[in-house]
């Protein structure tokens, strides 16, 4: 008995350094295709009602100014928002794609099943943000196609829009998996949610042009991550942005390293998810 407990602990401490050395494909892939099997499922829900939403609130625009022409510097005001409403989708799924994803298996008491598995914390945090990723895209090529009924959607630059689109949607799933990690009731998720990822993407220059705005909540807005998201999106698609590109750019490069960095280390500590 002694000598098979010492055979296994062998086995396990050389498995171990196995991973240390090189990524567990297998187990990066599995975990990559649960994760986007999760949400295309139910891709009613998770797809197309959040497109049909973005729909909504065009046409909700689009019936209030009825036939006013109205222009944000030489872009007509529905292409000007067009792009606003795909990206603020398309984030706020990649942010509930990660968040409850991993809330969800904490309450259920199955998180286990993800811990288990020898996958370092690159790996597990990985998995999951594609799986964010996946949701962000696939909402905003299904809002694309709802909205180009009525709105006429060209591509003005594409890597921007390559860029932005993957960025945003990196982050916002990195910020559910913090706040997935975080939180240990459903309640605690709906506070972040409501009290702070939709109030910065309704005030991030969705709706309107911060230039607009005066001086000093105009300087307020370049301290939200999410008009730099909306902005660099807006861009690809119309031309037009109301701060430097490049700058919106890097600063959504280095807050999505940030917060890898600070994923990777909460699940290494095991933070609220090995108590």
């Amino acid at each position: 008995m002694g000598l098979e407990q010492k055979d296994s602990n062998k086995f396990i401490s050389d498995r171990s350094l196995k991973g240390m050395k090189s990524v567990n494909w297998l187990g990066l892939k599995t975990l990559i295709y649960r994760e986007i099997m999760r949400f295309l499922k139910i891709y009613m829900q998770t797809i197309i009602g959040p497109a049909l939403t973005t729909l909504l609130f065009l046409i909700i625009f689009s019936v209030a100014l009825g036939r006013a022409s109205k222009f944000v510097g030489e872009v007509p005001f529905l292409e000007f928002l067009g792009p606003g409403l795909i990206i603020m989708s398309m984030i706020q799924n990649a942010f509930g794609n990660s968040s409850s994803s991993l809330l969800g298996a904490k309450i259920a008491g199955n998180i286990t099943d993800l811990l288990l598995p020898p996958l370092t914390a690159l790996e597990f945090a990985s998995a999951f943000l594609v799986g964010s990723i996946s949701r962000g895209i696939l909402v905003g090529i299904a809002s694309v196609a709802l909205l180009i009924i009525f709105v006429p959607i060209k591509v003005y630059d594409t890597f921007a829009l390559i860029y932005f689109s993957i960025i945003s949607c990196s982050i916002m799933g990195l910020a559910g998996l913090i706040a997935g990690i975080w939180a240990d009731k459903f309640d605690q998720m709906a506070a972040i949610t409501n009290f702070i990822v939709t109030p910065l993407a309704l005030l991030s220059g969705t709706f309107y042009s911060i230039s607009n705005l005066p001086r000093t909540f105009y300087l307020i807005s370049q301290f939200n991550p999410f008009f730099y998201m909306i902005d660099g999106f807006r861009y690809s698609l119309v031309g037009y942005s109301d701060a430097s590109v490049i700058v919106g750019g890097l600063v959504l490069f280095i807050l999505n390293i940030s917060f890898f960095i600070i994923v990777v280390i909460m699940l290494k500590t095991g933070y609220k998810l090995k108590s």
